[in-house]
């Protein structure tokens, strides 16, 4: 697999690291990082001045938390293929498909710079 010369490296770069910073912003408004495992977030608990003798107020807390883990289930998936995008650009590797390693359709890559697949493996 012979890097791509086809596609302005830099914009992608550009693109994938401006999306990176508001991921990040988005994963710690209902997140943290792991603190067994850098590579993943885990969702942080609602921080709420309750009794637990409210069964309302409890309730509200565990209802906060699972809309958190939510949306951190798509967000943690949209962050590691951002990462590896970029990983993918310093190893010269980067717009190849994972599933035949033919060129990603450079229109794919300009609507989804993350985009691990072609479209016919989409």
């Amino acid at each position: 697999m012979e890097k791509r010369t086809d596609l302005d490296l830099d914009y992608f770069k550009s693109e994938l690291e401006k999306e990176m910073v508001l991921l990040i912003e988005e994963l710690k408004s209902v997140g943290r990082i792991n603190p067994d495992n850098a590579e993943d977030w885990e969702t942080k608990p609602t921080e709420m001045d309750v009794l637990a003798s409210d069964s309302n107020e409890v309730a509200d807390g565990y209802e906060a938390y699972g809309e958190n883990a939510g949306v951190l289930g798509k967000l943690e998936p949209r962050f590691n293929n951002v990462r590896k995008a970029l990983k993918n650009i310093e190893e010269g590797t980067y717009g190849f498909c994972e599933t035949c390693n033919n060129p990603i359709e450079k229109d794919r890559l300009e609507a989804n710079p993350s985009s691990t697949t072609c479209k016919a493996h989409m």
